[in-house]
């Protein structure tokens, strides 16, 4: 599927559901006291979407690649600082919140590295370097390698002798 907007992927959505739930926690009295763990753990946890959004939007892989990077830092950042947050008494309250705010975290970064590993073994660029002779040649290899894999399955199917070896 191919996602025209930030807003429709389900990582965006995940990682903005994550900064929601980290803003609502940190309204809690634990946060209220002096230092700025809980700025820095709204801004972190913010970073994460925001990263996804610039990287999406920036209109080349390499570019996206860095970004996914940066977000996935971001969740671990996130994570890092519900652990600490976790290991106060005072906090007690707020674990089996923590503990699904971690897990979100988590479950951010999958899927970040996921899409991140996926990108880096296409051969597309990104949007920026799409002209229409680069969309002609990629369209070509597509069909190629579709009607090469279609001729091989027929080939199995009427030779199968010829392919025995193989199994």
């Amino acid at each position: 599927m191919k996602y025209e907007r930030f807003e429709d992927l389900p990582v965006w959505q995940s990682a903005i559901e994550l900064a929601v739930r980290v803003y609502i926690l940190t309204k809690d009295r634990f946060f209220n006291q002096p230092g700025d763990l809980r700025d820095q753990l709204r801004r972190s946890s913010l970073s994460v979407s925001n990263n996804i959004a610039e990287g999406f939007e920036r209109g080349s892989t390499a570019e996206l690649l860095a970004f996914l990077y940066i977000s996935r830092g971001s969740c671990g950042e996130t994570r890092s600082m519900l652990l600490f947050t976790e290991r106060f008494s005072e906090a007690a309250h707020l674990k089996s919140e923590i503990s699904n705010l971690k897990s979100l975290a988590e479950s951010c970064s999958r899927q970040l590295r996921a899409w991140a590993d996926n990108l880096q073994n296409s051969d597309i660029k990104g949007q920026r370097h799409l002209n229409d002779q680069v969309r002609i040649v990629y369209q070509g290899n597509k069909s190629r390698e579709a009607f090469e894999k279609r001729l091989e399955e027929t080939l199995r199917k009427a030779r199968p002798q010829d392919y025995a070896d193989e199994q």
